[in-house]
């Protein structure tokens, strides 16, 4: 049965080559999770029960797979027809698998320590996914929660086989693999049906995106829809700010820590990077506004703020309603705008004055700059280090969703987004309109990003907070650690409407998850 889903094949993206298949993946999770009740499905396949039975067994046979691949692109497309047959014996795939070990071994050379690290812990992150849609996919109406469980896992099954076969450009079995998840992944169906749904719409736009099989890469969209955002981007932006502790978190611990940056300092100077994240209004400065206006001593003698990115329209406009509110309490306030995306932007673009203490904020904005290259975030990280600024505030999504191979970035994905709209469905009714705009119009677009494009196209490049340590650490900051724990933990507990959501401290870092699972991460950073 679980051949129906998982073919034991390499798997190919436009990039790299992953020696690991679905299957593999499949299989992996039955050897770390054997009491798991919906693997047992598998235990008709004699090389499933040997693998649950002896799964180190399993690693050896990994370690030999990892040396071969397939010699030509011809060879790869036949196997792929053959192994997908659902009425395919073991025996046809035992010949296939010598059959491609021989014409392979001495054609290639062997994988490097760190392609078998990195297989296996693609592995590991299957598992979890696994793992985690199982737990989503249980939450259902009493009555059919057996019936729930067995399509969650289906569900699954069909999310990564068909993932694997758009990996193998396989556009046949992938087609007929996405009118059956179109017919299960529900917009308006259980939390993991829902976000089946995303990945269902991504793994369709990278499968118009791939070229013939033997062609290299992917070919890039015309425009990234990303770059432009709609009435109704906007309006589900509005809506995740309100109903979503992710982005108020980053503003409370950004702010509370700016506020011990200035405290006894008059002449105040905050660039924010991305500026206000495309939100309609600057929350994040209005609250330091008045939180400045109401410190112990006297307020600020002037603050000025710098908004860098290319609206400077609609900038000005909160630039405006900055300055009125600045007025009302008593704080000379100065509000300019560099018109310059981050990958552009220049040392001489920020005027720095003499006496003022200068911080720099970056909301959910750095990992746009995340490329194949690292040198566009290399050079804007010097430029921030240039400045000398107090401190750098740092809040990046904490997933990994800019590994090298398409099928890892995939796993991760679908884990990290499933525990966000499991918090939806517990905080929202089931038909609240409100949720299934936030869900198709903002967290399906960074889901589309995520699984359709490559290259320039993509720029939902998550990372997690180490990795940032790693970056930043060789730019030359040094990490501050954040001392706000228990004020993080007040403030979220004020917030009733974001029960399940957690804080905890990591390395002075501090992070928002939803239950087990971490979402948001926020890091300072001195020069």
């Amino acid at each position: 049965m679980a051949q129906n889903f998982f073919s034991n094949h390499e798997v190919y993206n436009g990039e790299s080559c992953e020696a690991v298949s679905a299957h593999d993946f499949c299989l992996s999770a039955m050897a770390c999770y054997p009491n798991n009740p919906y693997m047992p499905i598998l235990d008709n396949n004699s090389n499933a029960s040997t693998l649950i039975r002896q799964p180190f067994s399993d690693e050896i046979q990994d370690h030999k797979r990892l040396k071969q691949t397939v010699s030509t692109a011809e060879s790869t497309g036949s196997n792929v027809s053959n192994l997908y047959n659902e009425g395919s014996s073991n025996n046809n795939i035992s010949s296939i698998s010598r059959a491609r070990s021989s014409s392979s071994l001495n054609s290639l050379s062997k994988l490097h320590f760190r392609d078998h690290i990195r297989t296996y812990t693609f592995r590991y992150h299957a598992a979890e996914a696994i793992e985690e849609a199982m737990i989503n996919a249980d939450y259902q109406e009493s009555g059919t929660e057996e019936d729930g469980s067995a399509d969650g896992m289906r569900l699954v099954r069909l999310l990564v086989a068909c993932a694997e076969a758009v990996a193998c450009r396989d556009r046949t079995h992938a087609s007929v693999l996405l009118s059956e998840l179109r017919a299960n992944a529900l917009v308006f169906g259980s939390s993991f049906q829902r976000v089946a749904s995303c990945f269902v719409q991504g793994l369709a736009d990278r499968l118009a995106l791939v070229q013939p099989l033997g062609a290299v890469g992917f070919a890039a969209p015309m425009m990234n829809i990303m770059d432009v955002a709609t009435d109704k981007q906007e309006e589900a932006l509005s809506l995740i700010y309100q109903n979503c502790p992710h982005i108020q978190f980053g503003h409370f611990v950004a702010n509370t820590t700016i506020l011990e940056a200035f405290e006894g300092k008059s002449i105040l100077h905050v660039v924010d990077l991305g500026m206000t994240l495309g939100l309609a209004h600057g929350h994040q400065w209005c609250a330091l506004i008045h939180s400045l206006a109401d410190r112990d001593g006297q307020p600020p003698c002037h603050l000025r703020i710098t908004g860098v990115g290319l609206s400077v329209d609609r900038f000005r406009v909160i630039g405006d309603e900055l300055g009125t509110r600045a007025k009302n309490v008593g704080i000379s306030f100065e509000f300019s705008v560099v018109e310059s995306n981050l990958e552009n932007l220049q040392t001489e673009d920020i005027k720095h004055q003499d006496g003022e203490v200068l911080v720099v904020n970056s909301i959910l904005q750095l990992h746009c700059v995340v490329k194949e290259s690292r040198g566009a975030l290399n050079s804007l990280l010097q430029i921030i280090h240039k400045l000398s600024p107090k401190v750098l505030l740092l809040v990046e999504q904490d997933s990994s969703h800019n590994g090298p191979f398409f099928l890892g970035r995939f796993m991760e994905a679908l884990h990290y987004y499933s525990a966000i709209f499991d918090s939806l469905d517990v905080m929202l009714p089931k038909y609240d309109t409100k949720r299934a705009k936030m869900e198709q119009f903002y967290f399906a677009e960074e889901i589309k990003n995520i699984v359709s494009c490559e290259g320039p196209a993509r720029v939902e490049r998550h990372e997690k907070v180490d990795q940032w340590r790693r970056r930043l650490s060789r730019a030359g900051f040094q990490a501050a650690p954040m001392k706000l724990i228990a004020q993080a933990k007040q403030w979220l507990g004020k917030n009733k409407g974001f029960l399940g959501y957690t804080i905890v401290e990591d390395k002075g870092c501090l992070v928002l998850g939803w239950k087990s699972r971490p979402i948001v991460a926020a890091s300072c950073w001195k020069c």
